[in-house]
């Protein structure tokens, strides 16, 4: 919806701390507001009704979902204050005007003004000047206050309030004396400070802050007001981790009992520590939720994979192998080798290798790619320079309304080409601050890293061969997204999404000998999962992607989908039952043919599309909504290696099931809220050290400062304001990305016969000696 939209820089006379975030966007003839949190378009309202917004206060419009805590309190009291003035703004109805609000002139307890905002920010500095004027000129100031306000009469302008704009407008100056000002200084409250120190003494991350129960917490403190007495040492290690024991263990009892139902995944999830340590995290991922089951240590067996193997059976066991629909690991030897051990001792079950691993590995053989690996060089060097000081981070957060170069992926690689797109996004931005007077008067624009920088943003084909690659990994970011989403089962999509992801690159490179390089790389990382029986089956009992083949479009995979229905469903009479009721699931005949049922194939989830019109065929019902319910991927879940360490060498047999116990709450806690989807879209710092393994090679490189000269210079630099990028919240539907499914090279693959290349043009997962320029001609490159 955005992507004809133009973006417009925030100017410096737009001073309302809302202004840092929301993104303006031309649409035509208009100016449109979007907030860069949820993505939400603001057609009209103004800066007051965006406020609203953010402090998530219901009335004149929608509330947003994914406000940082802090900003949303922040917009809470701007607001509060506005509300507590209704004096100020009856003893001056001159500030009813655009330029100057009812809540841009205050005067707090201790005398200061304070410009809190502007209720229409079109003409902010303009009005101001005017008023300027107005105090200055010699003619009748009321009456030069009635033709900006566009009222009828004279109203008088008393000393006090003379006094007040004037102290206003040289607040006003001194803000927008740089860019847009985004040095908006939160005051640190007496709370603030306490949680600090208690942070800093015991050493806690500062992302510990985005836990679902940090805010709980300080409200249940609050509830008891002044006095109230913490718990102990001896109350943590045992009677609140007791009752912490018995919650958790309520919640997965409630998973475990409901996994008959549609049946589980189990994931597996392997590391090893810095003390060559291999450990082993066991989860069960079904329609109810994740739940972890246990940590192992398999360092001490002689052959992981048979310790591996028999953790597996005896997971199986206790979950029961009938409500066990797949084991997902990584594609890893031992992963392999335990995995189809473990299909042998039970039929009924599937290996599946993850999809979020193999498109991994994709992304990462694609940036290995010459010129692209050159172009990913090129703009790592240029977001390490800015990030090198405090005084380039800081300008390029003015100029990019407070959002960063710097993106988040789930990987390295995935990090990697999401920067390279919000680089492109904010082209226009970084244009404009090396071409500013600021820019220009700065020692940082003097040095040889600064001229570099100058070149390359000012370089077209630069920028040209950054948006082709944007658009050529796109899908797969947007695959990666699908498969690794908590908030909805991601089996029924993944087939279509890798048809999704090589219609993408066939139509943005065209010529054969161009896309056959990338698919070559997208066939090698998915050999494992080629042609997977429940991938199959899953876009085969989607309706919206069922009923979008042409006919016998699903020919090519009806084998597959008689695998599983073999190895899922043991009864023959229920088999044939099953395969009697695809008549009705292919003509779409009785309740599948109503016109709610096709205007649902687009709207509602595949399995409650099932639920809701698959009544006349109840076993080929259930057999979708089990298929359908299961994930492709492991989690992205965070866990803390700490405990679990310390758990498995714990050399006291009690203390040992108290740390088993404290990592079992800890883990099934946080998954509790990222099945949920309670826990929000959290800002981050690139800097920081929690994030800093992902994108270290953005803003690492340089040599450090010396002690002396830079010794301080970290406390200059203004924490950025949100970094979710204004290109909206993240989807998790393959169908933006295209309809239909009528290429048949995509569905039965390349030929041999066809191919007119040899092997070694074409790339097969490692740089080989021939590379496609994305949008040009072949050109051989050298490694």
């Amino acid at each position: 919806m955005t992507s004809n939209m133009e973006i417009v820089s925030v100017t410096r006379q737009k001073q309302d701390p809302a202004w840092k975030h929301c993104q303006m966007l031309r649409n035509g003839g208009k100016v449109e507001i979007k907030c860069i949190y949820c993505g939400k378009i603001f057609k009209g309202g103004g800066i007051h009704r965006f406020k609203e917004h953010l402090a998530c206060q219901k009335g004149n419009g929608a509330t947003c979902s994914s406000v940082h805590p802090d900003v949303r309190q922040e917009m809470i009291e701007i607001l509060s204050r506005t509300k507590k003035r209704p004096r100020l703004a009856k003893d001056m109805p001159a500030c009813d005007s655009p330029g100057i609000s009812r809540s841009a002139i205050a005067n707090n307890s201790d005398g200061d003004i304070h410009v809190h905002a502007y209720d229409n920010p079109r003409n902010g500095a303009v009005e101001l000047a005017n008023y300027s004027s107005c105090l200055n000129s010699n003619e009748n100031s009321a009456a030069c206050w009635d033709r900006e306000d566009g009222m009828s009469g004279k109203t008088s302008i008393t000393k006090k309030n003379r006094e007040m704009v004037t102290k206003a407008l040289d607040v006003a100056n001194s803000n927008t004396a740089g860019f847009p000002a985004l040095n908006f200084k939160k005051k640190v409250s007496v709370v603030d400070m306490a949680v600090g120190r208690f942070f800093f003494d015991v050493g806690l991350p500062a992302d510990a802050v985005n836990s679902a129960y940090f805010q709980p917490m300080l409200d249940a403190i609050a509830s008891q007001g002044a006095g109230v007495v913490g718990p102990s040492y001896h109350d943590l290690r045992s009677c609140i981790l007791k009752n912490a024991v018995h919650e958790v263990r309520y919640d997965v009892d409630q998973c475990t009992a409901a996994l008959g139902k549609n049946g589980c995944s189990i994931l597996v999830y392997d590391w090893s520590s810095e003390k060559c340590k291999t450990f082993v995290n066991l989860f069960a991922s079904s329609p109810e939720g994740t739940i972890f089951l246990r940590s192992a240590d398999i360092s001490c067996a002689l052959d992981s994979a048979d310790a591996l193997y028999e953790l597996l059976k005896e997971t199986v066991e206790e979950i029961g192998p009938r409500n066990v629909v797949q084991l997902v690991t990584t594609g890893e030897e031992r992963n392999a080798i335990a995995g189809r051990r473990l299909v042998e001792t039970y039929p009924s079950i599937f290996w599946t290798p993850c999809a979020g691993y193999c498109i991994d590995l994709m992304l990462q053989d694609i940036g290995e790619l010459p010129i692209v690996k050159m172009i990913l060089d090129q703009a790592k060097s240029m977001s390490r320079y800015i990030y090198s000081n405090a005084t380039t981070i800081n300008m390029i957060r003015r100029y990019t309304s407070g959002v960063d170069l710097v993106d988040l992926g789930t990987t390295r690689s995935s990090s990697d080409f999401m920067t390279l797109k919000r680089m492109v996004n904010v082209r226009p931005n970084l244009q404009s601050m090396v071409t500013s007077e600021e820019w220009m008067e700065s020692s940082y624009s003097k040095k040889e890293e600064g001229f570099a920088l100058l070149d390359s943003i000012c370089d077209q084909s630069f920028w040209s061969t950054c948006a082709s690659i944007t658009r050529l990994i796109d899908p797969i970011l947007h695959l990666l997204r699908i498969v690794s989403s908590q908030k909805m089962p991601s089996m029924g999509s993944i087939y279509a999404g890798l048809y999704r992801v090589k219609d993408a690159i066939k139509k943005e490179l065209v010529t054969r000998e161009e896309y056959l390089v990338y698919w070559s790389i997208i066939d090698h990382r998915w050999e494992q999962l080629h042609r997977h029986p429940l991938h199959a089956a899953g876009f085969y009992l989607n309706p919206r992607h069922f009923y979008s083949l042409e006919r016998d479009g699903y020919l090519h995979i009806r084998s597959l989908v008689y695998d599983c229905i073999e190895k899922l469903v043991p009864d023959p009479n229920i088999q044939d039952k099953i395969m009697r009721e695809t008549t009705s699931y292919h003509s779409a005949t009785g309740d599948f043919g109503r016109k709610m049922a096709v205007r649902a194939r687009d709207t509602i989830l595949p399995t409650e599309w099932w639920l809701t019109y698959g009544g006349e065929c109840p076993n080929l019902a259930r057999l979708a909504i089990r298929i359908l319910s299961q994930t492709c991927c492991l989690i992205q879940h965070k866990v803390d290696k700490v405990p679990l360490e310390r758990m498995h060498e714990g050399k006291n047999w009690l203390e040992h099931q108290r740390l088993s116990d404290l990592v079992y709450v800890q883990n099934n806690m946080s998954l509790k809220h990222m099945s949920s989807g309670e826990r929000q879209e959290k800002a981050f710092d690139p800097l920081s050290y929690e994030h800093i393994n992902l994108v270290e090679d953005w803003v690492m490189g340089y040599e450090f400062c010396s002690e002396g000269s830079e010794k301080k210079r970290w406390m200059d630099v203004e924490p950025p304001h949100g970094n979710v990028m204004a290109s909206g919240p993240q989807i998790n539907d393959v169908e933006a990305h295209g309809a239909g499914f009528d290429d048949y090279e995509i569905l039965f693959g390349v030929k041999d016969s066809e191919e007119e290349t040899g092997d070694e043009n074409i790339h097969t997962g490692n740089p080989g000696d021939k590379t496609i320029v994305p949008g040009g001609a072949a050109r051989w490159c050298l490694n």
